[in-house]
Formats: C-alpha cells, structure tokens, sequence
C-alpha cells in the first residue's frame, strides 16, 4: 500500500511538471548542445546541464499550473487530467515543488554551465510565469505569439551553458521554436475554442474566428520552412537534415492545407498531434552525424 501511494505521488509531480512540454524543451536544449558541442568532452556537465533544463521548464509549468487553476477547473481538457483542478493536491504543493525544482535547475545551470546559462534559465522562467500566464494569457489574442518566446529559450540555454555566449545559430534554433508555438496552439484552440471561450481566455479562434485562425496558421508555417532551411545551412548540418526536415516540412503544409479545405475539428487535432512530431524531428534531426 505504501509503494502504490508513493508511486501515486511520484505520478502527481509528473503530471504537475507537464511531461509532454518537458520532453520537447528538453530535446531542443539537448539538440543546441550536441551542435554547439563544447560539453561533449565533459560528459558529466553535459548531463547536468541538461537536468538543469529539464527541471526548469517542470519548475515553469508547476507554477502555471497553480496560477492556471481557475481556468483549468472550467475546460474540459484539463478538469479531470490536472491534479489540482481534480483535487489530488492543494494548489499550495504545486508552488513547493516549482520552487524545489526552480532553485537547483538554477543552481546546475550556472555550476555546469554558464552564468548566462543561469540567467537564460530564469528569465524563461520569469516569462512563462509571469509575462505569459499573469499578464497575457487573459488579455490578449497575441498570447501565444509572445509568451512563445518561453518555450523557445531550450536551445539559448543549452548553447550558453557550453559557449558561454550566443550566436546566430542558436538564435536560428530559437526562432523555430517561437515561429512553430502559435500554429501549434491555434490548432489546438480551433478545436477546443468552446472550453476556451468558457473559460474567458482569449485565444485567436475565440477573438478573431475560425477562418482568421487558419490564415494565421498557414502564415506562420510559410515562414516556419525556409527558416528550418536557414538553420540548416547556417549551422551545416548536413544533407540528413534537409532530407528529413523537408519530407516533415511537406508533411506539415499538408496538414495545414487539409485544415483550409476540412474547416473542421478532425483536421486541427491532426494538425496539433502532427506539429508535436514536427518539432521533435526537426531537433533529432540534428544529432545524426553528417
């Protein structure tokens, strides 16, 4: 009894860090960091470098978790998949383990890696915290565009923790992530736009409509593929990349055009679950060896 109520524990701080979000931040920092490559001597430090991120990005989502539970009680998505809307914890646990998580993230990445590192690490988490879930999430349709910029910092923080500095590369890397994030979550809102709508939370679909929603999409995918191209060449990464990046790239325009011609739910949820795949591959695609 008492190993199922620790695993039950365990499974709660999991869910609280938002695995799914974790994995993808950490696949970004752990991409910038092969490519930039200056920790691959030290494996030890290569290591907790890259725990520091993952700790981070569940600090981040921890406590979004908590200022979000108001809005995760009313939608229908994360009432019951949640721990504190569904009452497994009190809200006051989330901010605990945030801060358990926050402190020595910050700590591995200034010890392991850089001072920038460090400072990359907490304002990422500054702005999701706050930039993004305090102060745009609730006001404005551009939430995800600028709160995306959070999300995206996986590969500034992996590069500064080896080079000490950025560069174009990995602001390249960045700018994937930032221009992927809105179609990526407009997707998403497209079919859930009612739960959203319910919740006060004004995402594109709920503000501007359905068909605003999908132009924005197809915009922001247009600009998406060449600088997935740019990335490319400017860090040389090899034909392995452009082959594969470019039969994702297809793939995705695909989905997006489906979504013009469908203008249904089946369509955006293919295009969310897809997107998810895209990014991941982008990042992989960078560790094969050219």
């Amino acid at each position: 009894m008492k190993i199922n109520s620790m695993w039950k524990q365990v499974e709660i701080y999991f869910l609280l860090a938002k695995p799914r979000i974790v994995i993808l931040v950490m696949v970004t920092g752990l991409s910038s960091m092969v490519v930039e490559g200056s920790l691959l001597a030290a494996p030890f430090r290569f290591a907790m470098v890259l725990l520091g991120i993952v700790l981070a990005a569940g600090a981040a989502n921890a406590f979004n978790q908590f200022w979000d539970r108001d809005i995760d009680a009313v939608m229908g998505r994360t009432r019951s998949r949640r721990p504190i809307p569904a009452g497994r914890i009190p809200p006051r646990y989330a901010l605990y383990f945030g801060t358990a998580a926050a402190i020595p993230a910050l700590l591995l990445l200034k010890a392991a890696g850089s001072t920038l590192a460090a400072m990359l690490g907490f304002g990422a988490i500054f702005f999701y915290v706050v930039v993004y879930t305090l102060w745009l999430k609730r006001r404005t349709s551009l939430n995800i565009v600028i709160g995306g910029a959070a999300g995206a910092a996986g590969p500034l923080i992996g590069w500064a923790a080896g080079a000490g500095d950025l560069g174009v590369v990995p602001w390249l890397m960045f700018l994937v992530i930032f221009l992927w994030t809105p179609p990526h979550f407009w997707a998403l809102a497209l079919y859930t736009r009612e739960e959203y709508a319910l919740a006060g939370i004004p995402m594109l679909p709920v503000v501007a409509g359905e068909r605003t929603t999908r132009l924005h999409i197809a915009a922001y995918t247009a600009v998406l593929l060449p600088v997935t191209a740019c990335l490319g060449i400017r860090a040389d990464l090899g034909w392995i990349f452009f082959i594969g990046t470019t039969i994702m790239g297809i793939h995705l325009v695909r989905k997006v055009i489906l979504l013009w011609v469908n203008k249904d739910d089946f369509a955006a949820r293919a295009l969310f679950r897809y997107s998810n795949m895209y990014l991941a591959a982008v990042f992989v695609f960078m560790l094969i060896p050219k």
